[in-house]
């Protein structure tokens, strides 16, 4: 019995040894006040701040590069301009000042903040105001409706980018992705554009995306350095401290609860879309034609769902049907507007039209297709009469040249090709004419070795040589 009870005991503090190595492992692995530098992090925030110089004209650039990417839709160099902008700079110094009550790095911070949100403004606007470059883009568009998504990832972001900050390390990977997922520069080449264009949804949308990710990335330095507890530069009295930290947390809270309401929106808009789609593939089940018009067929501001039907009449019955099924596919209060023609004549005849259209649209390839394929034979057939017009033509005045070096008697040479036909076939035969010297001797044996010669240099059996 005895026995038993010191293995049990022993066991026991087994256990408590196993959690007590888990527990230390665990605190050790999440540490990160081993190795905090906090006078170099300090330091490299506030370096940081300055917008100014050379960090303008980078912040200018970067941000023409983004917007010149947000308009041809181009992930790439958005991701380019975000890597090379100097844009967190200031708002690390914001939650630092806060953090350390450091009232001059807080003006300063909040003074550079402003200066960059108004020329990467200014940039954007100037480049957007171009009407070449005004097509709304699905890159545009995906910056203009923030929602709780947005929050989380400026929140992560900030943590991550504060807490290896603290480290005072280089390290490149995590800047850079940090960069790259809030995102903080296409927002503001997004309400540049919405302002060039006078869209103010378009504008209110993209700063909000931006106030989301400025105010959260500044939130997120100020509980870590709060949590490492970074010395204060300055003590204040513990009412107004109270009343930054509490006016910091509100401005949080308000953004917070916006991006959640925005977020709630856009499921409620996704879900209503998704259960119209149903209802309308319903119908078509039901043997329906029913012309899609656009997106203005499901309106969710209004809760209207609009079908425009064209052959099968509803009837009262169909109507009242579908109007319960909109209930059971939890379209409340919604709308259904059906628009059907008297007779459907008009959407008969256009669609009569789109067909006679669609076919002379067809005639006409086929023509261009038929001309094409006819002149590219014509081309092939020059080509060809090209290369035998090259592959049989006669270097005339090389020839001529050599003959009146190897033969001293020959006093002219002409050269011309003879066209015969025994109506039969039709050939083409190289003639030469000579003229010789009297005074020279021995011009017929002269004669029959150029013969010879031009019939071997010129690779011709049919060449005719005349004296």
């Amino acid at each position: 019995m005895a026995k038993k009870t010191l293995n049990t005991t022993k066991n026991t503090e087994q256990e408590n040894d196993l959690k007590l190595n888990i527990k230390e492992y665990l605190i050790h692995l999440f540490d990160i006040k081993a190795g905090t530098n906090k006078a170099g992090t300090i330091q490299d925030i506030k370096d940081g701040i300055s917008i100014k110089g050379h960090t303008a004209w980078v912040l200018i650039f970067s941000i023409l590069i983004a917007s010149i990417g947000l308009n041809v839709s181009s992930t790439a160099v958005v991701i380019g301009a975000m890597l090379i902008a100097p844009l967190m700079g200031p708002l690390l110094g914001v939650g630092l000042s806060i953090a350390t009550n450091d009232v001059h790095t807080l003006k300063n911070s909040l003074v550079n903040l402003g200066a960059m949100t108004a020329i990467s403004l200014l940039t954007s606007f100037l480049f957007f105001s171009i009407p070449l470059f005004q097509e709304e883009t699905p890159e545009l568009l995906a910056r203009t409706k923030p929602d709780l998504r947005d929050v989380l990832i400026a929140i992560a972001g900030g943590f991550a980018l504060i807490v290896s900050l603290s480290r005072r390390k280089e390290m490149t990977n995590t800047l850079a992705g940090v960069a790259i997922a809030t995102a903080l520069m296409p927002p503001l080449c997004t309400a540049g554009y919405g302002l060039a264009i006078g869209n103010w949804n378009f504008f209110a949308g993209a700063m909000f995306l931006f106030i989301i990710n400025s105010t959260f990335i500044a939130m997120a330095t100020f509980v870590i350095l709060k949590f490492l507890r970074f010395r204060k530069v300055q003590k204040v009295k513990t009412a107004k401290q109270k009343l930054i930290i509490r006016l910091a947390s509100f401005i949080a809270l308000l953004i917070l609860v916006g991006s959640i309401f925005t977020s709630y929106k856009l499921v409620q808009k996704q879900k209503f879309t998704k259960s119209a789609q149903t209802f309308v593939d319903h119908i078509k089940e039901k043997g329906f034609s029913i012309i899609d018009k656009d997106s203005d067929d499901f309106d969710f501001n209004r809760k209207i769902i609009t079908v425009t039907i064209f052959g099968k009449r509803v009837s009262i019955s169909e109507r009242k049907e579908w109007e319960a099924q909109l209930v059971d596919l939890g379209l409340l209060d919604t709308k259904l507007i059906i628009e059907q023609a008297d007779g459907d004549t008009e959407i008969e005849k256009k669609m009569d039209k789109l067909q006679s259209t669609y076919a002379d649209q067809i005639k006409f390839i086929s023509q261009r297709d038929e001309n094409i394929k006819n002149k590219e034979i014509t081309i092939q057939q020059l080509k060809e009469d090209i290369q035998l017009l090259y592959a049989n033509r006669i270097p005339f005045q090389k020839i001529s040249k050599e003959a009146q070096i190897n033969y001293e008697g020959l006093r002219s040479l002409s050269y011309a090709n003879r066209v015969s036909t025994n109506f039969r076939t039709t050939d083409t035969i190289a003639v030469f004419t000579t003229q010789w010297y009297d005074s020279i001797p021995n011009t017929d044996q002269q004669f029959d070795k150029l013969k010879i010669w031009l019939k071997t240099r010129l690779d011709l059996d049919t060449l005719e040589v005349i004296k």
